[in-house]
């Protein structure tokens, strides 16, 4: 080979190699920006996207620039699927979503199979029972979270019976069977447990049969909206029995649903906006400046899994999306190292996270903490 021709190679190779450094990082985000899950889709692609504006303009992940693109999936688990498919062909780095049990469940085989790191909003106990090594959590599994509410039940309700109001889906009928399971310990009987169709909007026989059951305490577990019909309608009807849920019940969107129905509600959450570290509140303020309203727990779930990619690909030192779920597994993040994440985190082996959560109780129309509870464990 002449040197003419070899110089040629040597610059068509380098041009090559400055392209691929120069090609943007490829997350798709599989969320529900319409139908019943429209809230919780819309707040956690939002976080989604502050995230990726931040790390963009403070130089990328790895020099590389993020290019996020969002899809539809209608919360329906059909199209929750075939966009994951389409994610997949077109050479995703991550996965962000979706944020509905039943939909994570139908669409995580299509990341799996192709060996694509897939972070989900779900809940469900399911999700991370199946041995799938590329699925990680935003939030606590049902299954940590249920205990930590029996247990407010029975040391500071004093409940001995409760009645359970639930949404007839994956999320609802997972949680509902977290919560039955986690009351056993502590002897507290399930006076009534009621089913409730996604998208509800009728719910005086659901209250009415959780005031028959004259339980000591109502735990409600359902979608925004629902939540926020269901604490209406309890309000309505003169309910006058603590009600407790887990997440959604004090959410942002719930309270401005329900007006003041929704105060005196209490609800376990693994995130809150409104929780007093630093971090959080700076994000809070720049979600709000940024998208004009408050944004909940499920936008913190999407800005912190934002920067879980950018902290743990900067770990490993390269874009390659089975190292990275291979890192992920017993990684842990710190706020001081990595503000990004909001809160100290740690994953374990199967994609479930660790870290501190909150009580809340709704005060005169706002989410207020009354209680920070550690990690269940800690390196």
């Amino acid at each position: 080979m002449n040197r003419t021709l070899q110089g040629l190679v040597m610059a068509a190779a380098m041009a090559a190699a400055s392209l691929a450094v120069a090609q943007p990082i490829k997350i798709f985000g599989l969320v529900e920006l319409s139908g019943t899950g429209a809230v919780s889709g819309t707040n956690f692609n939002d976080g989604v996207k502050l995230a990726v504006k931040e790390i963009n303009a403070s130089g990328g992940i790895l020099g590389r620039q993020v290019d996020y693109q969002a899809s539809d999936t209608q919360s329906q688990a059909p199209i929750a699927k075939a966009l994951a498919q389409k994610a997949v062909d077109q050479g995703a780095y991550v996965v962000m979503g979706p944020v509905f049990s039943g939909s994570i469940l139908v669409s995580m085989p299509e990341t799996r199979k192709a060996e694509v790191t897939n972070f989900t909003g779900g809940e469900a106990a399911s999700i991370t029972q199946q041995g799938n090594p590329y699925i990680f959590r935003t939030s606590f599994t049902q299954a940590a979270a249920m205990p930590k509410v029996a247990r407010y039940l029975h040391d500071t309700v004093k409940a001995k019976s409760v009645a359970i109001i639930f949404v007839n889906n994956d999320f609802g009928k997972g949680g509902s069977d977290a919560m039955v399971k986690a009351l056993e310990p502590y002897g507290i009987k399930v006076a009534a447990n009621i089913s409730t169709d996604p998208g509800q909007v009728d719910f005086s026989s659901a209250v009415v049969k959780a005031k028959q059951s004259n339980a000591d305490a109502l735990f409600v577990y359902s979608n925004e909206e629902e939540s926020a019909r269901c604490l209406r309608e309890l309000k309505k009807q003169g309910y006058d029995k603590p009600i407790v849920g887990e997440t959604t019940l004090t959410s942002q969107k719930v309270i401005e649903l329900a007006g003041d129905a929704a105060n005196g509600a209490i609800a376990h959450v693994g995130l809150s906006a409104d929780a007093p570290q630093p971090e959080v509140q700076k994000f809070s303020a720049a979600f709000q400046k940024e998208y004009h309203y408050k944004g909940d727990h499920n936008s913190l779930k999407g800005y912190s899994a934002m920067y879980f990619v950018k902290v743990m690909t900067e770990r490993i030192g390269k874009v390659d999306t089975k190292a990275l779920a291979a890192a992920l597994h017993g990684a842990t993040m710190t706020v001081k190292d990595n503000p990004g994440v909001l809160l100290d985190v740690s994953f374990d082996q199967n994609g479930d996270l660790d870290r501190v959560s909150y009580m809340t109780k709704v005060v005169d129309g706002k989410q207020a903490i009354i209680a920070t509870l550690p990690a269940a464990h800690t390196k």
